[in-house]
């Protein structure tokens, strides 16, 4: 597996995680939010690092940092540019950094992969949206940066559903044996500062968010 070259910054304490698509409603913050939340009920300390103008992250953050939900949480806001000034700031206090990023694969998009221990891709159920990955997997081939792409909002048991796992998985990127569901739940608590653990309840969305949680980790341990 292909890895980041970021010299001297592997000395520093955090792992960062970067989420990026190519194509809005993907679910970037969803995906940042709830594996934020899992792994802040692991005992890890995290920071979010929001580099999408929309501001959809800070919004949720400040909707849990004012409810007293924020523990263990930092948050922070970058330009395209600044990124890699702001990270290094927030790994040495912190377990792991997520980057929310636009919806864009340019070049604005290549300091947040060049920062990154691991890049995760969300993939809608639609071909649009799988279509939509090549331009960030190729900026993150010539970044040297590890993929998981992670099928997101997914319909299971249904013929798109499977469309879109079969043409997935021919992708020249490692796909995530975890799928997360298309619930209105992950809707209804991101509006309220929560994740999806937290306010459902559900053990399907545990059990899916767990799952997502021990991949991400696996993958960052082999770093």
């Amino acid at each position: 597996m292909l890895r980041c070259s970021k010299g001297d910054a592997r000395m520093a304490k955090g792992k960062v995680i970067t989420i990026a698509q190519q194509k809005g409603g993907s679910g970037k913050t969803t995906l940042a939010v709830n594996l934020g939340v899992m792994l802040a009920r692991a005992g890890k300390t995290v920071a979010f690092l929001d580099t999408d103008p929309q501001g959809s992250l800070g919004r949720w953050f400040m909707t849990r940092h004012e409810a007293g939900r924020a523990d263990g949480m930092e948050f922070s806001t970058a330009s395209a540019w600044g990124v890699g000034y702001e990270v290094a700031k927030l790994r040495d206090g912190a377990d792991v950094v997520i980057i929310d990023t636009p919806p864009k694969a340019d070049s604005d998009l290549r300091p947040a992969l060049r920062a990154a221990d691991l890049v995760l891709v969300p993939v809608a159920s639609s071909h649009l949206d799988l279509w939509a990955t090549d331009g960030v997997l190729d900026l993150a081939r010539r970044e040297g940066c590890p993929v998981l792409v992670v099928l997101n909002r997914a319909r299971a048991g249904t013929r798109l559903g499977a469309d879109i796992l079969v043409a997935a998985q021919e992708l020249e990127a490692e796909i995530a044996q975890t799928q997360i569901a298309n619930r209105v739940a992950y809707a209804e608590t991101l509006g309220q500062g929560l994740g999806g653990v937290e306010g459902a309840r559900s053990p399907a969305i545990r059990s899916e968010c767990e799952a997502l949680l021990a991949e991400v980790l696996a993958q960052l341990s082999e770093d």
